[in-house]
């Protein structure tokens, strides 16, 4: 999408950052990614074949080019969790794909992200446990599925009850949001709930996933937040790891909104706040 290419030509151009902030994330390996990603699923991707079912559930055209940028796209959320740890914060422009399974991918996403990260920073012992915030307007059912049965991960996705997709999976906390819900009632859940999980989970890592898909503009959304508001939701993120001292690795997740400006302000402004509350 023309966002990737815009979002950091803006931010370098308004100098919320330079370009010493930015860099080029390494590609991970097979043995990285399978410990997330089934070798069935792994080696059909990168073979080319998968049927045209499964390429139909992913929506995108299947070629070693998507492939590899998917590898890429996991290995920028791993580099910013280590970023992270080091700065307080990190953010891939990339990133949040959080519908991918073990054993497919769906829904635009090919490669679990968010939970290919957090799998090898466990794996390394470098880190006990993960809260994953997922803010995006789709529920993450990939992610959700993928932790279930893990200990080390809370999962928490407040999304849209009726948006994609359809069958839900179970995270560890779901909040589902009706249609329209505008910046109050979705501002005022999230200043209630954060904290809570904070204080009971204890992560040593947030991995947050910053879709600007709930703004009232987007054509897939469903939900009446402003731009103003998905600012807000930004800080009360931001504001609430720096406070408790909690790292936190942002990936981008959607945003369709008619208007391309719109989409870029918005993901612009996570931009900013992040640079705002921590530095």
């Amino acid at each position: 999408m023309e966002k990737y290419e815009l979002l950091p030509e803006q931010l370098l151009y308004e100098g919320t950052v330079t370009p010493s902030h930015f860099f080029d994330p390494t590609p991970l390996t097979p043995g990285d990614i399978l410990l997330t990603h089934t070798p069935d699923y792994w080696n059909r991707l990168v073979r080319l074949e998968l049927t045209r079912k499964e390429i139909r559930r992913i929506g995108f055209p299947l070629s070693d080019i998507l492939v590899r940028r998917g590898t890429h796209i996991a290995g920028g959320t791993l580099q910013c969790a280590y970023y992270a740890m080091q700065f307080g914060v990190a953010l891939n422009i990339a990133g949040g794909t959080h519908h991918a399974f073990a054993d497919r991918g769906e829904g635009f996403c090919l490669l679990n992200d968010i939970a290919i990260a957090a799998n090898i920073l466990l794996r390394n012992g470098t880190i006990e446990r993960i809260l994953v915030v997922d803010l995006d307007v789709h529920q993450g059912n990939g992610t959700a599925r993928l932790f279930q049965n893990d200990p080390r991960v809370f999962t928490f996705s407040m999304h849209g009850a009726k948006n994609y997709p359809l069958k839900k999976e179970t995270s560890d906390l779901d909040i589902p949001l009706p249609d329209g819900t505008e910046d109050n009632h979705y501002l005022s859940i999230l200043r209630e709930t954060l904290p809570f999980l904070i204080d009971s989970v204890e992560p040593d890592l947030i991995f947050y996933l910053s879709g600007v898909d709930i703004l009232d503009s987007d054509k897939l959304g469903r939900l009446a937040v402003s731009l103003e508001g998905c600012r807000e939701r930004d800080r009360i993120v931001f504001e609430m790891c720096r406070t408790n001292d909690i790292p936190v690795a942002v990936s981008m997740g959607g945003g369709y909104s008619p208007q391309l400006p719109r989409i870029i302000e918005a993901h612009a402004n996570t931009f900013r706040l992040a640079q705002e509350v921590f530095f």
